[in-house]
C-alpha cells in the first residue's frame, strides 16, 4: 500500500538525509610549523602528536 506524500514531516526527511551530504576535507594550521594538516592525524614530517614526538621525523 503507498504511503501518502504529506505523512512524512520536512522535519524527519531532513534529519534522515542530513548524512547524505559531501563534505569537504578539513585542515587546520599547525602550531609549531604554521602547515596545514588533518586534524587528529600525525604530522609526517616532524613525527610530532599533540606536541609530542612519536615518529622519526622523516628524511626527504
Amino acid at each position: 500500500m503507498a504511503v501518502p506524500k504529506r505523512k512524512v514531516t520536512p522535519a524527519k526527511r531532513g534529519m534522515r538525509r542530513s548524512h547524505d551530504r559531501i563534505n569537504g576535507e578539513t585542515y587546520i594550521e599547525d602550531k609549531d610549523s604554521g602547515e596545514l594538516r588533518r586534524p587528529h592525524h600525525i604530522d609526517l614530517k616532524t613525527g610530532k602528536y599533540r606536541g609530542r614526538q612519536v615518529l622519526e621525523p622523516k628524511e626527504d
